[in-house]
């Protein structure tokens, strides 16, 4: 098992974005692999303007326009970071992830977190103090476009523990950059 500070096994993989669905594990899995390699994590939640947040608290969903921006503040954030970063982002469009390399000006590797939508709402109908209710994860779905093959991205199924999760990104990671 790797510790902070460790040489990251995909030293090429300057910039991760965490994605998936509302209650996928974004910021747990992405905590975690931070933790494990030695880079910064950072939650995309937190570039999110008030009016989105209350949005989606009013089960209201997000439109492409309410997400340019929040998009836009993340890639800014991933462009300005010197080191390694680790990021929590839905980015369930093919668009937003455009955006978001777009906006950084460089490559970025992109973490799927999937699991059925039954896995997913059991996890959102137990987690608390988040703004994002069970009843915006059917749009979640809807909107979803997983990575293409020609987009740097691994998709890791989330039915497990979090340490499993994790020790496939890093061992998956370290493959990518074998090839």
């Amino acid at each position: 098992m790797l510790t902070a500070g460790s040489q990251p096994p995909f030293r090429g993989a300057r910039l991760v974005v965490v994605m998936g669905v509302a209650g996928c594990g974004k910021s747990t899995v992405g905590a975690e692999l931070g933790h494990q390699i030695g880079a910064v994590y950072l939650d995309g939640d937190t570039f999110h303007p008030k009016s989105n947040i209350g949005k989606m608290e009013a089960n209201v969903p997000l439109e492409d326009d309410d997400r340019w921006p929040w998009l836009d503040r993340i890639g800014s954030e991933m462009a300005g970071h010197g080191g390694q970063l680790i990021v929590g982002c839905s980015a369930l469009k093919r668009a937003y992830r455009d955006r978001l390399r777009c906006a950084c000006g460089e490559d970025i590797t992109f973490i799927h977190l999937t699991a059925s939508r039954e896995v997913i709402a059991d996890r959102m109908s137990e987690r608390t103090g988040h703004f994002m209710p069970l009843g915006l994860l059917d749009n979640q779905f809807d909107v979803l476009e997983p990575p293409m093959a020609d987009e740097r991205a691994i998709s890791v199924d989330i039915d497990k523990p979090v340490s499993a999760i994790v020790g496939e990104i890093i061992e998956r990671m370290g493959d990518e950059e074998d090839e």
